[in-house]
């Protein structure tokens, strides 16, 4: 039997709701640290993520009609308070209405890759959307990235390279609740890892 998915309003923000540029004290009713993952996906990691801190508050964008339903399900079932979801483009979210300075961490988790050439222009790490982030990024934040795929990963370390002074390499330690081997524990991980591919991560900070 199909599992029916409830749509929990207290978990959901919608962007036609939002002013030009958000308020996180008035969305979470409080001043906290700020991570927010794009792809979020069935919200895996979101959900180990808040469990485990909750003096952090989540943000999760996920395009994805599907995924975004069992999204907020998930983090409605489990009552967690410290994780919002929005579904929406991220680029346009990232550049109309993200604040300056409003995030402590990004969390960019096997985003499409678009293999073929002609599709590489629409891949979200690039040298257009890259500023865009370190605009919204808190000094001392971080960018995580995780990814399968090589090539696209070559291309994220010359993007990153290129902001050389303004971002530096730090750690990228596993996230709470993986298993064994695992980095971020998400879906897309998982299955990735029983097909025993390669995954490639990188962690920045900005200085």
């Amino acid at each position: 039997m199909a599992r029916i998915l409830k749509n929990y309003h207290s978990v959901t923000l919608k962007p036609e709701d939002l002013d030009s540029r958000i308020d996180f004290s008035r969305i979470f009713g409080r001043t906290n640290p700020l991570h927010i993952e794009i792809g979020a996906g069935k919200a895996t990691f979101l959900v180990n993520q808040a469990q485990a801190n909750p003096d952090i508050d989540f943000l999760g964008i996920e395009w994805a009609s599907k995924f975004y339903r069992y999204a907020v399900d998930r983090i409605g079932r489990w009552s967690l308070k410290n994780v919002k979801l929005i579904r929406t483009d991220a680029v346009e979210f990232v550049n109309k209405v993200l604040p300056d300075n409003c995030a402590d961490c990004f969390h960019i988790y096997f985003p499409d890759p678009w293999p073929k050439k002609r599709h590489h222009k629409r891949r979200f790490i690039s040298q257009t959307n890259l500023p865009q982030l370190l605009r919204c990024l808190k000094r001392a934040g971080t960018i995580r990235i995780a990814t399968d795929h090589k090539g696209y990963f070559e291309q994220i370390e010359t993007v990153l390279s290129a902001f050389d002074g303004g971002l530096e390499k730090t750690d990228f330690l596993p996230a709470a609740g993986t298993d064994n081997g695992e980095w971020v524990g998400t879906n897309f991980e998982r299955k990735y890892l029983k097909e025993a591919r390669p995954i490639y991560t990188i962690a920045v900070r900005k200085i």
